[in-house]
């Protein structure tokens, strides 16, 4: 595209492209001629340039890349482009498996044995399945893996539970050798939010006055309650504080009691440093999903739950004595 190029005509190009006026305020990517440049075959050199339009217009765009200047084009230069989803935040490109770990420090009694790339899970006194489940997220890349997992749990006179992502080749696996859901629930969403993010929502609510909070503190863990009508647990480890068990007396429902609850126990991880909040729901609790979204938190990644096939009863020819 030349110099002289028909300006109508450059607009058209770009149009079907996705770029135009339209795009300021958005991220976007952008091919562009670098005059007086040769490119490795020979012939012209291009470029591209990835950031946030801040201006369209007079012949030319300006573009600020994540680092560095704002670097301004010429419209008559623009190869090809289109506008690109927002980059997600820094907490958002955490792999699952390494999301789901940090969620341990919610069960500081868990014992957590590596099965290759997987994890089995045993927390005495618990019943989360979270906390007494393998994390199988990924090729487990161990021989007879299946098999030792179910050694595992019949170690610990415990039902074997694999906690796979949906559509996994680890859930196909398991299925293969004849696991089925679990239990009817839906799959588990793992949220999570920016600390600050949570906070200013929580500022914005006028929630009922409620009793302040009571902490029962046990090393970076936590049980907050809100006098004898709501409580909830949250721990703290490399700046993410987790959420769990937020309950509240059906009796004092509906009166601001949960947002008090995470009022307090989000504050206390801010006191220690934290920067990034996590929590897990099932994702067909309607009203829990709209409450933690409401307060800025966004689902990472969903997970299921799938355990042996229960063993068929056999109906026995024998007739009752009389």
């Amino acid at each position: 595209m030349s110099e002289s190029a028909d300006p109508q005509h450059v607009s058209h190009h770009l149009r079907q492209h996705g770029l135009g006026p339209q795009v300021v305020g958005q991220r976007v990517v952008v091919r562009r001629l670098v005059r007086g440049e040769t490119g490795p075959s020979g012939g012209p050199a291009f470029t591209d340039v990835l950031g946030i339009c801040l201006a369209w217009g007079d012949g030319r765009c300006v573009v600020q890349p994540a680092e560095g200047p704002a670097v301004t084009i010429a419209l008559a230069d623009i190869v090809s482009g289109k506008p690109v989803p927002p980059r997600p935040p820094v907490r958002h490109r955490i792999a699952p498996a390494q999301a789901q770990r940090r969620g341990f420090a919610l069960f500081p009694g868990m014992h957590a044995e590596p099965l290759g790339d997987w994890v089995l899970r045993h927390t005495p006194g618990s019943g989360a399945r979270r906390a007494n489940s393998v994390l199988a997220f990924g090729p487990a890349n161990v021989q007879d893996a299946h098999d030792r997992v179910s050694a595992f749990y019949a170690q610990h006179g415990a039902r074997p539970v694999a906690a796979v992502l949906p559509d996994s080749a680890e859930e196909e696996s398991f299925r293969a050798r004849g696991w089925v859901a679990e239990s009817g629930d839906a799959d588990t969403l793992f949220q999570m939010a920016g600390v600050a993010t949570v906070r200013r929502a929580l500022g914005s609510r006028r929630a009922p006055a409620s009793p302040p909070a009571e902490y029962d503190e046990d090393g970076d863990l936590v049980i907050a309650r809100i006098g004898d009508h709501a409580r909830g647990v949250a721990a703290y480890a490399d700046d993410w504080v987790g959420f769990r068990g937020i309950e509240v007396d059906p009796a004092h429902r509906r009166r601001g009691l949960a947002l008090a609850v995470m009022a307090a126990l989000l504050g206390w991880g801010a006191e220690r440093g934290a920067t990034t909040a996590y929590l897990q729901v099932l994702g067909d609790n309607a009203a829990a999903v709209g409450l933690y979204e409401g307060l800025g938190f966004v689902t990472h990644h969903a997970y299921r739950y799938l355990a042996p096939a229960p063993e068929p009863v056999v109906a026995s020819d024998r007739r009752p004595e009389a």
